[in-house]
């Protein structure tokens, strides 16, 4: 018999929040993708915004040539926000989708 763990139902919601901005990311046309490696290596910065400003400015800085932070982050927020919502109410627990992998191939890259 399965018991509920506080440390499992966590793990469920950091996957949910994390394949929600990765719906998100999608969303956007961002051919990024977030997995337990990037989620971990972005913990230091709790927040969300803390996490997208950091990734921005290390990984993605080619955008902020473009693009202000803040447009891009609250853009990428309020589409998470979507995503995050949907899929809890949808009843989703975890996401196996790797939504790079999914634009990739719709655009037969």
């Amino acid at each position: 018999m399965f018991k509920f763990s506080p440390a499992h139902a966590a793990a469920d919601v950091a996957d949910l929040h994390r394949n929600a901005y990765n719906a998100a990311f999608y969303e956007l046309g961002l051919r990024w993708h977030w997995d337990t490696d990037t989620d971990h290596d972005l913990s230091d910065a709790t927040a969300g915004t803390q996490r997208l400003r950091h990734f921005l400015e290390n990984d993605q800085s080619h955008l902020l040539k473009v693009y202000e932070a803040d447009f891009l982050i609250d853009a990428i927020q309020s589409a998470k926000a979507r995503c995050y919502e949907a899929m809890k109410v949808a009843g989703v627990r975890k996401s196996a989708v790797n939504w790079a992998e999914f634009q990739h191939a719709q655009i037969g890259v």
